[in-house]
């Protein structure tokens, strides 16, 4: 059946058509995202949810939505979505961060020319019948330093096109390096370089605890008198209150606000103060970029719900589709190898360990982890899935670590996950073959080839005599059929494991008959989500 996705906000006919192209049921319902209880009575239906701003995918909303996997905001912001619910709801949630770039970016400029002009004020003061030419005196972009906090994808294109009005560009990013500072041609400052020295200062960072009134009313205090602060970025960047008091001194000289701490913004101390130019969050207002943002959230849903690709994903690491389909096998092992070591291991898990080598090792390691922290995770809950599973694991205080490695030995590839409890460690390695299937090729340090079926029963005993025998006349005599058979030894005389495929899951009655032998150490009944 073809995945049903719900559109609750306006979007183009051209975004709707890009879904029904590729096959994918869209119930395009607009009016539905103001309406939060008609919204959350029929969301369980559908496997994905488009929206733009007016739908809020809150908790509650989220509790009912029992067959969702994906959440498609179309624009950057996604303060209206419960990203943590999402996620331990194992529901991806995608953004479009970059078909409103040069929009968001265009607008910057345009308030910044604005404050520097006193363009509103003297529009107003024209359009009443005022003459006041000399009341207006504004002051030029060309040689003045931008101070840019913030240098990601919005931010380089307000460098790039303050640069081209002859500004000196400073930029504080933690994440900038001088390799990128210099191929975007700014120089990179801490904070503290931003607001002693620049003249104007724009922000383009998200809203996160690190960046939560990042002009604080003791930054705004240390600014360069007469500065201009521009922020079309995240209300709550800026002590709106402190700004308002800083401008009424005369120790800032200005300032332009697309966006507010409480919005709708009905009321600010902003408002109403000279030389403050305000709108109501334009800054991805214009027909391009509102079309971009819905064809993309369009484009995503559709690659993900029809081949797993995962693009610009809050939640998760992203994989193209080409990726998808190289990692499907290794994904599919990924999770058999964290299913394994998660139904033997019945103590609390302190760590996980995972290493690839060979081709997986180039491989998108982060997506390779969901997978195999989903089927560790999948004992104790059955639902849990590559979203949610790492959130999971965090709350359990559980600790990840990767290795990667190529020694290229007998296989192109493998991944070996271990597990660390008070008790013991747990491994357990597979690859995968040439025909696309996983495989198990080490348990407990112990070399076998056991392909991996749904219905399989593992056991543990000394090398001796009897154990083949015990094991295929046990399983015959209570009409279980195996369909494959893997042993594998440490040393002659040592430690021995089986590994059966069996077509049927196998009863407890018959696993307790295999222990009743008294040839085995362990007996254990496992099963697997094969296709």
């Amino acid at each position: 059946m073809a995945p049903r996705v719900l559109i609750s906000d306006a979007l183009s006919d051209a975004a709707v058509q890009i879904f029904r192209d590729r096959g994918i049921d869209v119930d395009f319902q607009p009016a539905l995202g103001k309406d939060k209880e008609a919204l959350a009575a029929i969301i369980d239906q559908y496997d994905g949810l488009a929206i733009r701003s007016s739908t809020k995918a809150t908790e509650k909303l989220i509790e009912k939505a029992n067959n969702l996997k994906v959440i498609g905001r179309a624009g950057i912001g996604v303060d209206n979505v419960d990203i943590p619910a999402a996620s331990k709801k194992g529901i991806i949630v995608m953004n479009t961060p970059f078909g409103n770039s040069i929009t968001t970016a265009e607008h910057a400029i345009s308030l910044m020319l604005a404050v520097a002009r006193q363009i509103p004020e003297a529009n107003a003061s024209t359009h009443a019948g005022k003459w006041e030419k000399s009341r207006f005196m504004g002051v030029e972009l060309t040689g003045k330093t931008l101070g840019v906090i913030g240098a990601g994808n919005i931010g380089s294109i307000v460098i790039d096109r303050a640069r081209g009005l002859r500004m000196k560009v400073i930029a504080y990013d933690p994440f900038l390096s001088e390799e990128r500072a210099t191929e975007i041609g700014v120089e990179k400052v801490e904070l503290d370089g931003i607001l002693t020295r620049a003249d104007f200062i724009t922000l383009h960072v998200p809203l996160t605890d690190q960046t939560r009134n990042i002009l604080s009313r003791e930054a705004i205090a240390k600014l360069k008198p007469g500065v201009r602060i521009i922020n079309c970025a995240r209300g709550g960047l800026v002590d709106e209150e402190a700004l308002a008091e800083a401008i009424k001194s005369g120790h800032v000289a200005g300032a332009a606000f697309d966006v507010f701490a409480v919005e709708p913004a009905t009321e600010s101390p902003l408002f109403n103060l000279p030389n403050v130019v305000v709108t109501p969050h334009l800054g991805a207002a214009t027909t391009e970029a509102q079309e971009n943002v819905a064809l993309q959230v369009a484009e995503q849903m559709s690659d993900y719900l029809l081949t797993g690709a995962v693009t610009n994903a809050i939640n998760m690491p992203s994989i193209s589709a080409e990726e998808a389909k190289v990692m499907g096998p290794w994904i599919a092992l990924s999770g058999h190898l964290g299913n394994f070591i998660g139904q033997m291991t019945d103590e609390p898990i302190k760590a996980i360990n995972v290493l690839y080598d060979g081709v997986v090792s180039s491989m998108n390691a982060s997506a390779l982890n969901c997978a195999v922290i989903a089927g560790i995770m999948r004992r104790v809950n059955p639902d849990v899935n590559m979203v949610s599973a790492p959130v999971i694991a965090k709350e359990r205080g559980i600790q990840i670590s990767t290795t990667r490695q190529d020694q290229s030995g007998m296989f192109e590839g493998y991944v070996k996950v271990t597990v660390v409890t008070e008790k013991r460690e747990r491994s357990v390695a597979g690859t995968v073959f040439s025909d696309g299937k996983p495989r198990f090729i080490q348990i407990k340090g112990i070399n076998i080839d056991a392909e991996i079926g749904q219905h399989m029963v593992y056991t543990t005993n000394e090398d001796v005599p009897g154990i083949i025998g015990a094991l295929g006349q046990t399983m015959g005599e209570n009409g279980v059929n195996i369909a494959n058979f893997t042993l594998g030894r440490s040393a002659r005389n040592g430690e021995a494991i089986a590994i059966l495929y069996v077509d049927e899951a196998v009863p407890e009655a018959v696993l307790d008959k295999l222990r009743a032998t008294g040839k085995f150490q362990q007996v254990k009944a496992l099963s697997f989500a094969v296709d």
